[in-house]
């Protein structure tokens, strides 16, 4: 038998000469190393091949014979290596699930550089190139490139930093598990049986034979009570047995009868008069909810859900300025139709669930946004009381909005696991993760924007037909109502149903397309009335926020400097271009946290999860700070439904939820230590904590999250507009977990210098700069980082990503990572980020969210940037090079 050295351990390999490295690795409980791809594009399984990097998830077992494997568990000795420390320090991670083939391939990158180069530190250039074939859709690019310069440059060969985040350590040595990474005795594999067929009714399903095959221990009917699919990929039935292989063995043995009916595919089509519809009347309360909360009432008609147009503000005086404009030929009225793509999530760690019944007692570990949220929906689903549900999450690998509902993948695993009387994962497959588990909705978006003769904001009209698949409540021309005032809004939104999977959240939903077309718009606008388009916002923008931010973006060298498209020739050209976002400030009313100390330490609990925005440094900083120790002092306790209420990671409500609550425990649990002490601190003196903490008897308190301050002055005249969305938005959704919409507006502005090469058609973001107004910072690291990445993620937007569907049969092109595009690290431009700390003095703790707003400005700030650069305004994402070159023919030929 052929054996492998890995981690200086010999293994036996199998037999089997299909089996894969990865596979090998994993089965020894070596998990750092992460299968993703499946495909070699994204990195995520590398490791050392006899010093070499490889991708594991390629390469057959039999190859590695008499070589040395070394894992991300093994690369580190005695001492971690530079590039971990360095890791460490710079916060070059957020979910972590892509740090360990990072670390591994960096690692290596870092040997051979040292022994021929010494210190001197490399270029971004150079460290873009070793690191290409690896990809991180957190975008914690920045603090990768900071990270191998400085290990390069000798600045970690050291003693280990102290990182600013918590569970950094465990992320970039591989001990940090995830849902994919568990493993229970007895552990059954789950795979689903889908639909091939985009609609059809099913009929005779018959699971028997896959019953009869050895090893299989449950299989389990996941159909509808219609017996309806209504889209490609939609579940059919489950099969649990000892492997993989085996149970995708059984599902290919399952028979049934399926009649196909007619289908619709994509948002043009289903607009069509003859279009078959996707939901009866009779039917439509299947329609799956693509809204964090849940849906206001809407009409219907045929396969279009709308209009909704409860944020319009004198619509039909709107319609009827714009009508006039139109027939008088107002030259400063701008009309244009903008579209834009699907996006995908993209997580890394695909969705999964492991499912164990003990007795009456359920455990699943999950790999979600919402542990406590999902225990309560579990609960209700089996009848089961919620002290017998118990939901764990210790890391997730990424979600950005998908992962905020009961799933399938979930569903899928308590059905096997009650059947099979034993534990079950279920894992999606990346063809699964990149076409079932949902995605921003592509989208129509038709404006109109009319000045008054005095140089104010008129009319506004915005119109959005959502391509929401089975899905429905999208919103996105409803968003425009808290930005730019205007005489009247006239805003309708439209679901557009086909058979396609439905749409879910994704970091701002709504936002990032809304701010597309009515930042070009406001663009369109200043250029038509001569005026600089930062002067036209702080003219038409009264929030406060938003106007220190335009102070701050008008002082920039490269705003200054810009030059219009006019002035330009050659084949390269550069723009300058900027726009503004915002997101709504939310928090969790019933959001807890509990503070302990117990064995003279303190534990901060709390039913919240840490999805990559660093809710474990938020909590240990705010604890730490008040008792004059170390974020490392504090174990925080999260990840786990059994601890006290917290708030789900969307909305970008989690600090706004935690932080109020663990103030208030921290002041209850001073005065308990206090009382408790043998000796108090003279008066006037700071209490020493550490001292008296180690002192202390055990003790416990709790806090829930307070209602607000009253709001400074300045951030009033934005709260008449807020308090009527905060109304209406309660109404709308039915949020979930009483969630509030608090006072003030957490706004971006951002300013993005683009590359444009007028032969090829290519776009290169150079340099973006990233304003910010979100209060006080709770870790101002991992704030950084969170602004980095959602702007990497709204570059790919605009440049890279769209799901493509066949239009006949209704399936996912784009399945897999070598076919949908994400940047990787080249695509990351120097970034410079501003962040403004006033305007949430009314919050307890002073901080707001950052994850969705910082994304909302990226993708029309660009386009703004390409039109600065060539006169040409781009319509359509993403920003292909076949449609720039277009455009540039166009108008050559004009």
């Amino acid at each position: 038998m052929s054996t492998v050295t890995i981690n200086g351990r010999a293994e036996s390999l199998p037999d089997d000469q299909d089996a894969l490295l990865v596979d090998v690795i994993r089965d020894r409980n070596l998990t750092g190393t992460k299968l993703v791809c499946g495909s070699g594009v994204c990195g995520a399984c590398t490791v050392l091949l006899d010093g070499e990097p490889v991708v594991s998830c390629l390469l057959p077992a039999s190859a590695a014979a008499g070589k040395t494997v070394t894992t991300i568990e093994g690369l580190a000795g005695a001492e971690l290596h530079p590039i971990q420390r360095a890791f460490m320090a710079h916060d070059a991670l957020q979910c972590g699930f892509c740090t360990p083939g990072f670390v591994v391939e960096a690692a290596a990158f870092h040997d051979k550089w040292r022994a021929a180069r010494s210190t001197a530190v490399p270029t971004r250039e150079e460290i873009a190139a070793a690191l290409s074939g690896h990809l991180c859709r957190c975008g914690a690019y920045e603090g990768i490139y900071r990270a191998v310069a400085d290990a390069c440059a000798g600045r970690f060969d050291g003693a280990d930093p102290v990182a600013p985040r918590i569970e950094a350590r465990d992320k970039v040595t591989g001990l940090a598990r995830y849902t994919v990474d568990i493993h229970h005795d007895g552990q059954l594999e789950g795979v689903i049986l889908r639909s091939a067929v985009a609609h059809a009714r099913i009929s005779g399903l018959d699971l028997a034979p896959a019953r009869a095959i050895a090893s299989v221990a449950a299989v389990v009917s996941l159909l509808a009570d219609d017996q309806v699919v209504r889209f490609v990929g939609a579940p059919i039935a489950a099969v649990a047995a000892k492997d993989r292989h085996v149970a995708l063995k059984a599902i290919a043995a399952i028979t049934f009868d399926c009649e196909a009916l007619p289908a619709v595919i994509g948002l043009d089509a289903a607009r069509r008069e003859d279009a078959p519809v996707v939901f009866e009347k009779k039917d439509r309360k299947r329609a799956h909810n693509l809204a964090e909360g849940g849906g206001g009432p809407a009409s219907w008609n045929g396969n279009l859900r709308g209009p909704s147009a409860v944020f319009s503000q004198s619509g039909k005086r709107a319609k009827g300025w714009l009508a006039e404009a139109k027939a008088g030929g107002n030259p400063l009225l701008v009309e244009q139709t903008f579209r834009v793509p699907t996006q995908q999530h993209a997580c890394l760690e695909p969705h999964a669930a492991v499912a164990r019944f003990d007795g009456e007692q359920l455990t699943v570990h999950m790999s979600t946004q919402a542990v406590h949220d999902m225990m309560e929906k579990i609960a209700k689903r089996y009848n089961l009381p919620r002290d017998k549900v118990r939901v764990i999450a210790d890391h997730v690998g990424g979600g950005f909005g998908s992962k905020g509902s009961l799933g399938m993948e979930t569903i899928a695993a308590i059905e096997l696991a009650r059947a099979a009387k034993a534990p079950v994962r279920v894992a999606f497959d990346r063809e699964e993760e990149l076409s079932v588990t949902g995605y921003r909705p592509a989208a129509e978006l038709q404006i109109s924007l009319l000045p008054s003769p005095d140089g104010s904001l008129q009319a506004l009209s915005l119109t959005a037909h959502a391509d929401t698949g089975t899905g429905v409540n999208s919103l996105i021309a409803g968003l425009a109502r808290l930005i730019y005032p205007a005489q009247a809004k006239d805003l309708i939104d439209f679901d557009v149903l086909s058979n396609l999977p439905p749409g879910a959240p994704f970091r701002g939903p709504g936002g990032p397309p809304m701010a597309f077309a009515l930042e070009q718009a406001i663009d369109e606008a200043a250029l038509r009335m001569n005026i600089d388009p930062i002067v036209l916002r702080q003219r038409w923008d009264h929030d406060p926020n938003r106007q220190r931010l335009y102070d701050w973006a008008a002082g920039l060298e490269v705003w200054r400097n810009r030059k219009p498209a006019s002035s330009q020739n050659g084949r390269y050209r550069r723009g300058v271009g900027m726009a503004t976002g915002y997101w709504l400030y939310l928090w969790g009313h019933g959001s807890s946290v509990e503070l302990a100390i117990k064995g003279g330490r303190i534990v901060a609990s709390c039913a919240v999860q840490d999805i990559g925005t660093g809710t474990r440094s938020v909590i240990a900083n705010t604890v730490a700070r008040a008792f004059d120790l170390e974020p490392q002092d504090i174990d925080v306790r999260i990840g786990q439904s059994n601890l006290p209420q917290g708030p789900g990671s969307g909305g970008s409500r989690v600090t706004a939820s935690i932080v109020p609550p663990t103030l208030l425990a921290i002041e209850k649990l001073k005065t308990q230590v206090q009382r408790s002490a043998v000796r108090l601190p003279l008066p006037g003196s700071n209490a020493p904590w550490r001292d008296l903490i180690a002192a202390s008897p055990d003790l416990v308190v709790s806090a829930k999250r307070q209602a607000d301050g009253k709001p400074l002055p300045g951030v009033r005249p934005a709260l008449r507009e807020a308090g009527f969305m905060g109304l209406v938005f309660g109404w709308v959704f039915r949020i979930l977990n009483h969630i509030e919409v608090g006072a003030g507006v957490p706004s971006s502005v951002q300013v993005i210098e683009v590359e444009v090469d007028t032969w090829l058609g290519k776009v290169r973001v150079l340099n973006a700069h990233t304003g910010l107004a979100i209060g006080r910072l709770a870790a101002p690291a991992l704030a950084r980082s969170q602004a980095a990445g959602a702007l990497i993620q709204g570059i790919g937007y605009a440049l890279y990503e769209a799901r493509e569907v066949d239009p006949v049969t209704g399936h996912v092109l784009t399945a897999g990572m070598e076919d949908y595009r994400i940047p990787g690290i080249a695509d990351m431009p120097r970034l410079d980020v501003h962040f403004d700390e006033a305007g949430f003095d009314h919050v307890p703790g002073g901080s707001v969210g950052i994850g969705e707003v910082a994304t909302v400005p990226t993708s029309p700030a660009i386009a703004n940037a390409i039109c600065n650069a060539t006169g040409i305004r781009l319509t359509e994402m993403p920003f292909r090079p076949d449609r720039l070159v277009a455009a540039l023919k166009r108008r050559t030929a004009a």
